[in-house]
């Protein structure tokens, strides 16, 4: 539970609902959601697709189906999935490369090799959020997405457009990288100490925050961080006895309040105004990002254990997907109606 005061609201703004009752091809290690699709991960490098598909039986919810397996070479894990709508790409993060393929059909890119000996990449928040274009002229050029990709002792700095990946520069960087975030030109990379931000443009660093500020307390923790605004990040700290969530901008300023919890959260996700953390309990706990309060609490299943029941992680789908919903068929089903004859 966290500390900070619970203000429930009338109407709470999430609720669980299945989406695939049971993927028994191999164990999750990501996933993602875009339309009426969803792509999943798995620690055998298998990459699935579901697609929303209705039901012969008009009284019947859509449901989402398997529509396509396949695996990627080399068999590793597949450790993350980043979509981007906007050029119909999906970047794949397995066995330290960067795999480039094509939505919604999940087809390599022509002429783009993976990108190897990755820590840890970013693309900039400000481009994810470029909404697909409707119709696609071919000969419209679509502007090119940039990402950063964190090495062993480097940023390297590309542009990603239909045809190509282009190469920019490279600007130096401590060993250790563990988790990175960009918006526009700032970049917040955590490493095995301290997020860190690095201006893109001036190639500057500095350290900001410990990951973990308990000096006496050896065991590792999850870095997190989560880009609230095209110059606001959040970031959390393990204290020893809580965790904090700071609000800080891309020059190390920080902003609004603080967010608390007594335990270090398994996952964070923002939908804003709201912010999402699983708890190792299996408690699903909603923040404002404005007041900084809890909106609402999803408790654990009764009859999970320790580890919630299954519940190992939360995930932002930014381009938002479909759910299916039993409000429609129940406005829609058949009522018998008396005529009168005259």
């Amino acid at each position: 539970m966290s500390s900070a005061p619970i203000i429930p609201q009338d109407v709470p703004p999430y609720l669980i609902q299945p989406l695939i009752p049971e993927i028994s091809i191999g164990d999750i290690s990501c996933a993602q959601a875009l339309g009426s699709e969803v792509y999943v991960g798995c620690t055998d490098g298998e990459l699935l697709r579901y697609a929303l598909q209705a039901d012969n039986d008009p009284g019947k919810l859509e449901s989402y189906s398997l529509l396509s397996r396949q695996s990627l070479p080399n068999g590793k894990p597949i450790d993350e999935l980043v979509l981007i709508p906007y050029l119909s790409r999906v970047l794949i993060l397995s066995d330290r490369q960067i795999h480039f393929y094509t939505l919604p059909s999940l087809d390599p890119v022509p002429n783009i090799k993976p990108i190897r000996h990755v820590e840890t990449f970013a693309v900039d928040h400000q481009h994810l959020m470029r909404p697909a274009p409707l119709t696609h002229d071919p000969s419209v050029k679509l502007q090119s997405v940039d990402l950063c990709v964190i090495k062993r002792s480097a940023i390297a700095l590309y542009s990603l457009s239909e045809e190509r990946l282009a190469y920019s520069r490279e600007i130096p960087f401590q060993p250790g990288a563990q988790l990175a975030r960009r918006t526009g030109q700032y970049l917040c990379v955590a490493d095995g100490q301290y997020y860190n931000i690095v201006d893109l443009q001036t190639a500057q660093m500095f350290p900001l925050l410990p990951i973990n500020q308990a000096a006496d307390d050896p065991t590792p923790v999850k870095p997190f961080i989560t880009v609230v605004s095209e110059i606001e990040f959040l970031m959390l700290s393990w204290t020893g006895a809580s965790t904090l969530g700071m609000f800080i901008t891309g020059e190390g300023d920080p902003v609004r309040g603080t967010l608390e919890w007594l335990s270090h959260p398994l996952s964070v996700c923002l939908d804003y105004p709201h912010i999402t953390t699983l708890l190792p309990n299996g408690t699903i706990e909603i923040h404002s990002v404005e007041t900084q309060s809890i909106i609402q609490v999803i408790s654990a299943p009764v009859e999970s254990d320790a580890g919630g029941d299954g519940r190992i992680g939360l995930v932002a789908s930014a381009g938002g997907y479909l759910v299916p919903s039993s409000e429609q068929s129940e406005k829609m089903r058949k009522t018998k109606l008396r005529f009168d004859r005259k």
